[in-house]
């Protein structure tokens, strides 16, 4: 089992930078795929990216694809998301999940583990 828990959320204008950090519970931080989502007011949550267990490989929505790095840090047991050139559109809360084993799942509805969220709001 895991605890996450979210952080590096704020207020940035439009065109600024923001890194989320998911601090993780637990020494099995590493047998765990993770996943970043967000979820806007009036909105369905919707996924961001996510990373192999490894953090050998990554993926992105369209929506972040050249403007968010997801990353992984094992050995402290955390998860990053460096989010560059943001846009009033990235205003959400942003969610961390996490997932036994070295494929992030193909839905969000398949992760087991969930932070409790870090709003990010952008201004125009």
């Amino acid at each position: 089992q895991v605890q996450l828990v979210e952080s590096g959320g704020g207020l940035v204008q439009a065109g600024g930078s923001l890194r989320l950090s998911c601090a993780a519970s637990g020494r099995t931080f590493g047998r765990y795929s993770m996943g970043w989502f967000r979820q806007a007011p009036g909105k369905e949550r919707e996924f961001v990216a996510d990373i192999t267990w490894s953090g050998g490989s990554t993926y992105y929505a369209d929506s972040v694809k050249g403007r968010f790095t997801i990353s992984r840090d094992n050995a402290k047991n955390t998860l990053y998301l460096q989010m560059n050139s943001l846009k009033p559109e990235d205003t959400a809360v942003y969610y961390c999940a996490a997932e036994p084993g070295p494929i992030p799942p193909s839905s969000g509805y398949e992760y087991d583990y969930w932070g409790q969220g870090t709003q990010v709001t952008v201004s125009s």
